[in-house]
């Protein structure tokens, strides 16, 4: 794959989190660094942050005074500003729309490329949605620069289609799936895993009830903006025992746990065109893992369904059914097992393979127009 004419082609990915854990950026990084390009991925530093693991692609984590809320938004965007204006580059691809401004800004400013890699309908979220005056502040952004974002692109057909739609741009659609993973067949260890960002609209009001009644325990691999009050939950339902917080994990040591568990858990609210229209990481790297999940019935979720059933597809988010809906799928067997097969099936069609082809033309596309 790798193209020798690209090789003085410098790329610059802007994020607002901790490389480590984003495994996505991992893929898209290390795909384009061995297709030739120079890459360089820029996040965030934390007080907490453990030593850069390394990539084939270069890394840049830009250390702050705060960690969350306006003041992080602020301080991150302005120090992004800064950093781009002094490094030199050919294309800056802003992922979401909370680095958009500086790559936006310095592109204009250097005459050089710009994409958009819209993860999600970032204004669509719940912490942004059902909060006006941010999302009135989120949304004139959205209205100002993504229309100057020509190239770009997203995870799936419905997102695409309301940007179209909204800004008249045609972006390419590149799913988030993972590398393929050839796992071991292993007997499960009895646990339930939920992997990934605990953030709002992820349906932990709920779940974490449920396990009032079930008697399996769930093990939550991630942080994010909903993890204080996913403590207060637990303590609130006395499920202490039951649903454990084991913090972030390194995606390498993560893929050798998730095939381990029962079943995953991939749930949302719907508060939101963004978790409507989802289709998250999670769920397909449960695919990869060869284990079922616990999903909600979704237009993405339920089409990737009917092709491979690989999920129990709910729509009722109550504590009682989210518990129903568990323990059937942790006590039938039969069903479990049906649906694993399936994953086996699925994992060969649904992995980065196909997706890296489409990525790299998209980028020598960018470059030869």
């Amino acid at each position: 794959m790798r193209d020798q004419k690209n090789n003085t082609k410098k790329l610059i990915f802007t994020v607002t989190n901790d490389l480590n854990y984003d495994q996505r950026m991992i893929r898209i990084c290390s795909s384009l660094q061995r297709a030739g390009f120079d890459v360089l991925l820029v996040g965030r530093k934390r007080k907490t942050s453990i030593q850069l693991q390394p990539q084939p692609f270069t890394q840049k984590r830009l250390s702050l005074f705060f960690e969350k809320g306006k003041a992080f938004y602020i301080e991150y965007n302005l120090r992004l500003l800064f950093y781009l204006l002094f490094k030199k580059f050919d294309l800056v691809c802003a992922i979401d729309l909370d680095t958009i401004v500086p790559c936006y800004l310095t592109s204009l400013l250097k005459r050089k490329k710009r994409v958009y890699d819209a993860h999600e309908l970032f204004c669509e979220m719940k912490e942004i949605v059902s909060r006006p005056k941010i999302y009135s502040f989120w949304k004139r952004i959205e209205k100002h620069t993504v229309p100057h974002f020509q190239k770009g692109y997203t995870v799936n057909k419905p997102i695409r289609d309301i940007f179209e739609r909204t800004y008249g741009v045609n972006y390419e659609v590149i799913m988030n799936v993972p590398f393929y993973i050839k796992t071991a067949d292993q007997n499960p260890e009895g646990f339930i895993i939920y992997q990934g960002a605990v953030n709002e609209g992820r349906s932990f009001e709920t779940l974490i009830p449920a396990f009032q009644w079930i008697n399996y325990p769930l093990h939550i691999f991630g942080e994010g903006n909903f993890i204080d009050e996913c403590h207060s939950l637990i303590k609130k339902y006395n499920v202490q025992d039951k649903v454990l917080l084991k913090g972030k994990v390194l995606p390498a040591d993560l893929s050798s746990i998730t095939p381990k568990a029962l079943f995953g858990i991939t749930l949302f609210e719907n508060n939101g065109l963004n978790n409507y229209y989802s289709l998250s990481n999670r769920f397909f790297d449960y695919i990869q893992a060869g284990i079922p999940q616990l999903g909600v019935k979704y237009p993405a979720y339920q089409d990737i369904n009917k092709e491979f059933e690989v999920a129990l597809l709910i729509e009722d988010l109550s504590p009682t059914s989210i518990a129903s809906a568990i323990n059937e799928l942790a006590t039938n067997n039969a069903l479990r097992m049906k649906l694993k097969e399936n994953c086996l099936k699925a994992k060969e069609v649904y992995n980065w393979k196909n997706e890296e082809i489409k990525l790299v033309a998209f980028y020598q596309k960018v470059f030869q127009n």
